[in-house]
């Protein structure tokens, strides 16, 4: 098992933080990264990337456990699932958003992920190396902030997910470790949408102004670099919600 590879899987991989720790953990000697975005930019060596829309994720989840199917399990040390990808409906009050908008937030932020966990724990279930879900969760998750309404909800879905995920999978052999955990603030275009918010509908657009003026934000790299030592933590998983700001 030594000679083997590490396969993960990275959600939202075209941009920002998917983008970067897709590129942080091809660039691993015997790592092999499957990209899922919208949009699929040309990939580094090392990076496969599948153009899928998460916001129809019934096909995406049936395609990605057909795929894990096709593999050879005996040639991963490890295999991992990183859902990463979210989307951010304009900030504003809940009843002021476009219905159309709030149901993609939900399906790609929340039901994709429950999908493609789903997925990739039956398929790779027997597979004898460590098995790890890692969802992207955010401060927002554990508490509420007016005008991102959706957002917060999927974030906190994922963190209760993984609460749920966590007893499952201690009742399976060799059951996957899962964490929700909070990356940090990170300068992706989610904080260029919140700080370019129309301050009428959006009440805390000055914090989020000041946090980019005082340097408080991690670059895209920077997360990806914490999220990725925190993955490698030996005791990944034994909390099922965690922050990298508390490692």
């Amino acid at each position: 098992m030594s000679s083997a590879q590490h396969l993960t899987i990275v959600s939202g991989a075209s941009r920002g933080l998917g983008r970067a720790m897709a590129e942080l953990l091809a660039a691993q000697p015997g790592h092999r990264v499957l990209g899922l975005s919208r949009q699929a930019p040309p990939a580094p060596a090392g990076i496969e990337q599948w153009a899928v829309d998460l916001a129809d994720p019934l096909p995406v989840a049936a395609r990605l456990q057909a795929w894990l199917g096709s593999l050879a399990p005996d040639q991963f040390a490890s295999a991992t699932l990183i859902n990463n990808a979210a989307l951010v409906t304009e900030p504003q009050p809940l009843a002021d958003s476009e219905p159309a908008a709030l149901s993609a937030a939900v399906r790609v932020g929340l039901e994709a992920p429950l999908l493609l966990s789903a997925a990739f724990l039956r398929a790779t279930r027997g597979w004898p190396g460590v098995r790890r879900v890692l969802h992207i969760s955010s401060g927002l998750g554990r508490r509420g902030m007016a005008s991102t309404g959706p957002y917060c909800a999927v974030k906190a879905g994922l963190d209760n997910l993984a609460r749920a995920q966590v007893l499952e999978e201690a009742l399976q052999p060799n059951g996957a470790k899962v964490c929700s955990l909070a990356p940090g603030v990170i300068d992706t275009d989610m904080q260029v949408q919140l700080r370019g918010a129309n301050p009428a509908a959006f009440p805390d657009i000055e914090a989020f102004q000041q946090m980019k003026s005082g340097g408080k934000l991690d670059t895209p790299a920077a997360a990806a670099a914490k999220v990725l030592r925190y993955l490698q933590r030996a005791d990944f998983g034994s909390h099922p919600v965690g922050d990298v700001r508390d490692a």
